[in-house]
C-alpha cells in the first residue's frame, strides 16, 4: 500500500486540525466520520492513492460576502454571509440555509460535510452544501427579514442554480424567508427554476416537505425499533425543539400510539406528564409559527405542565429525539438517559449529541441513529421537490409520504449493511458513514483527479 500524508486516524485529523483553526465543529463532523471510514478502507488501495478521504474533507469553495441592509429604523446593518460547496460528486450541491448570530464558517463546513453523507444515503442525485448569515430574524419585522433575504440572495444567486447548488431552509429560514429569497432571484434572473426547496406549495413547493424532517426521523426510530421487534406504541418520547422538525416528530409519535414528554427552546422546556397530543401540538405550532412566541407559555397554557430551565434529557422516557441543534446533548446527559432507561435516540437535528455522548450510548447498545441518517428525510423530499419542478408536475400528500416511508426504509436498510455487528446489535453511526462515504468516493474515483 502507497505511503500518504495519512497514515493512521491520528495524524490524519492533526491535519485537519492545523487545516481548520477555530473550527470545532467541522474538525468534530470529520473524527467522527473518519474513525469508522479508516478501517473501512485500510485494504482498499485506491482510496489511498486517490487521497479520497482527504478531499472530501476539504470543501469544493467556501463564498464569504458582506450583507447589507436597512432597518426600520433606517439604521444600515451588516452581516456575513456564506455558502460552503463542499462536495458535487453525485449532483447538485444541495443544503439548508441558517439564519442564526451563532452561525460561523466553522459551523456551515461541519454541516456541508455531513450533508454530503446525508444526500448520499438517500440515494438521490445530490451533493452537500450549506449556507446562511449571522443574521437574527427573530423580533425582527417582515419587512426587515424581507430586506436581509433580498440583500443575501443579491449576492448568492450568482452561486447557485438549479443544476449547480439547490438551497433550502434551515434553522431560522421557513417558508417566509424562502419565498423573500425566491423572489428576489426570480426577479434578477428573470427565470422560474427551481432554485430553492421547501418553497410554498404555491409556487413550486412539495405537499410533504413541513412534515419531511420530524416525520423521517420517527421513521426511522421505528425501523430501529422493529430490526429488534419492538413498536413505537406504548412508549414515552421526550423531544427537544419546538420548531417545524420537533412538532412534526411529535406528531408522528403520537400518531403511532407514542406519548411525547418534553418540547423545549433555548429558554429552557416544558414537560407534560399527560402526554402532548395533537391539540397541544397545534396550539405549539401557532405559538412559534404565527405569534413566535416561547415554548414557558405552554405551561400557562395547559393544567399539569411545568417549565423548566435548561434541556429535557433528565426527563426519564423510552425514546429520545433531538430535534433543536448540534451539541445540545452531552456526555453527562446520555448517561442520565441510560440510567434512566432510554431504548433508542433518534437524531432530528444536525449532530445534536456531542462525541462523548455518542460513545455513551454505543457503549451502552443502545440503538441509536445519527442525524445523517435519521433526519434525512427533509432533504429527501426537497429531492423529489428538484425534480417536480424540472418536470413541472406536483404530487399528492400521499405519494409523497408513500416516497418518504420507502426512502427511510431503505437508509435504515444501508446502514444496517455496513453496521451490523453480528451480535444483534446495529451500529448506526458506523453503517451510516461507511454508506454514504463509498457512494461519493466512487463517484470521485470515476473522474479521476480533479
Amino acid at each position: 500500500m502507497p505511503v500518504t500524508d495519512h497514515v493512521n486516524l491520528e495524524q490524519f485529523m492533526e491535519g485537519v486540525k492545523k487545516r481548520n483553526p477555530g473550527q470545532p465543529e467541522f474538525v468534530q463532523a470529520v473524527q467522527e466520520v473518519s474513525q469508522d471510514i479508516f478501517d473501512f478502507i485500510q485494504d482498499k488501495v485506491e482510496y489511498h492513492e486517490a487521497q479520497i478521504l482527504r478531499r472530501i474533507a476539504e470543501p469544493d469553495r467556501v463564498v464569504s460576502f458582506r450583507v447589507c441592509w436597512e432597518d426600520d429604523n433606517h439604521n444600515i446593518r451588516v452581516q456575513r454571509g456564506w455558502r460552503v460547496q463542499c462536495n458535487n460528486a453525485i449532483g447538485p450541491y444541495k443544503g439548508g440555509i441558517r439564519f442564526h448570530p451563532s452561525v460561523t464558517e466553522g459551523t456551515l463546513k461541519f454541516l456541508a460535510f455531513e450533508q454530503t453523507l446525508k444526500n448520499s444515503l438517500t440515494g438521490l442525485p445530490m451533493g452537500g452544501g450549506k449556507g446562511g448569515a449571522n443574521f437574527n430574524p427573530k423580533g425582527k419585522s417582515d419587512a426587515e427579514v424581507m430586506r436581509f433575504c433580498q440583500s443575501f440572495m443579491t449576492e448568492l444567486y450568482r452561486h447557485i442554480g438549479p443544476d449547480t447548488d439547490v438551497p433550502a431552509g434551515d434553522i431560522g429560514v421557513g417558508g417566509r424567508e424562502i419565498g423573500y429569497m425566491f423572489g428576489q432571484y426570480k426577479r434578477i434572473v428573470n427565470r422560474w427554476e427551481g432554485v430553492l426547496t421547501g418553497k410554498g406549495q404555491e409556487y413550486g413547493g412539495s405537499a410533504m416537505r413541513p412534515e419531511a424532517t420530524g416525520y423521517g426521523a420517527v421513521y426511522f426510530l421505528r425501523n430501529m425499533l422493529k430490526h429488534r421487534d419492538m413498536d413505537i406504541e406504548g412508549h414515552t418520547a421526550v423531544i427537544s425543539g419546538s420548531g417545524n422538525v420537533a412538532t412534526h416528530a411529535a406528531e408522528k409519535i403520537t400518531q403511532l400510539g407514542g406519548k411525547v414528554l418534553t418540547l423545549s427552546d433555548s429558554g429552557g422546556y416544558i414537560h407534560d406528564p399527560d402526554g402532548i397530543d395533537q391539540e397541544k401540538i397545534d396550539w405549539v405550532k401557532h405559538l412559534k409559527n404565527v405569534k413566535r412566541g416561547r415554548i414557558s407559555e405552554y405551561a400557562d397554557e395547559f393544567k399539569g405542565a411545568t417549565f423548566h430551565e435548561g434541556r429535557p434529557w433528565g426527563v426519564a422516557a423510552d425514546l429520545a429525539l433531538p430535534c433543536a441543534t448540534q451539541n445540545e446533548l452531552n456526555e453527562d446527559e446520555a448517561k442520565t438517559l441510560v440510567k434512566n432507561g432510554v431504548k433508542a435516540v433518534s437524531e432530528g437535528a444536525n449532530m445534536p449529541t456531542t462525541l462523548e455522548g455518542v460513545h455513551v450510548f454505543h457503549d451502552a447498545k443502545v440503538m441509536y441513529a445519527p442525524g445523517k441518517a435519521a433526519n434525512a428525510g427533509g432533504v429527501a423530499v426537497s429531492g423529489l421537490e428538484m425534480s417536480q419542478n424540472s418536470e413541472r408536475i406536483s404530487w399528492n400528500h400521499e405519494r409523497l409520504g408513500d416516497m418518504l416511508t420507502d426512502l427511510m426504509q431503505g437508509i435504515h436498510d444501508k446502514c444496517t449493511e455496513y453496521g451490523d455487528q453480528g451480535d444483534g446489535y446495529v451500529d448506526y453511526v458506523k453503517g451510516a458513514n461507511i454508506a454514504g462515504f463509498k457512494k461519493v468516493a466512487d463517484a470521485m474515483l470515476a473522474f479521476g483527479v480533479v
